[in-house]
């Protein structure tokens, strides 16, 4: 089975889990933290996906973490599962997973916005209002700074690009006096 099948399909079941339990924040919240601590601490992370370190001692270490924490009891269950069933490693694709999913039952789209300079709020709201009248969706906006951009804005939402920056109207007039 691949490694995006095997993800997708723990993403799903914690996904309704989640649902069932009105739980689907609470999980994603988890998720990103354990996922954070596992990205950030390399050496903890090999010790919990080494297959020869005993099992043991992997479920004592994620106790540990999990208890620091203070993750829901459905959390630990899940976590537990995935430690039994040698499926640690998935954990960041996991949580990749869980998010579009539970995007998805919600109706919510998660979008990047990326500005030359730092956006007022009143900006912010209104790109995000206006993103939701189009899409019809709640829109999540993620908000990144960028200078090389020079000015304007640079949208991606859901694997498409809506680039109207300076750079970008430079780099076509520069290609079309190269062309002649």
């Amino acid at each position: 089975m691949s490694t995006s099948a095997i993800s997708r399909r723990y993403a799903k079941a914690l996904v309704e889990l989640g649902s069932e339990q009105k739980m689907m924040e609470t999980y994603g919240e988890e998720l990103v933290q354990v996922s954070s601590v596992l990205a950030a601490e390399d050496m903890l992370r090999l010790i919990l996906e080494s297959p020869s370190f005993h099992r043991e001692k992997k479920a004592a270490i994620l106790g540990d973490i999990m208890g620091a924490l203070k993750l829901s009891d459905g959390m630990v269950k899940f976590l537990g599962l995935l430690l039994e069933k040698d499926r640690l490693k998935y954990l960041s694709q996991i949580e990749g997973n869980f998010r579009g999913l539970a995007d998805e039952l919600s109706g919510t789209l998660r979008a990047n916005i990326t500005s030359a300079a730092q956006l007022a709020e009143g900006q912010v709201s209104a790109i995000g209002s206006g993103l939701e009248k189009q899409t019809g969706k709640t829109v999540k906006l993620t908000v990144e700074i960028d200078p090389s951009l020079i000015g304007g804005l640079q949208a991606q939402i859901g694997g498409r690009v809506f680039d109207g920056t300076i750079r970008t109207q430079l780099k076509r007039i520069e290609d079309t006096l190269q062309k002649g």
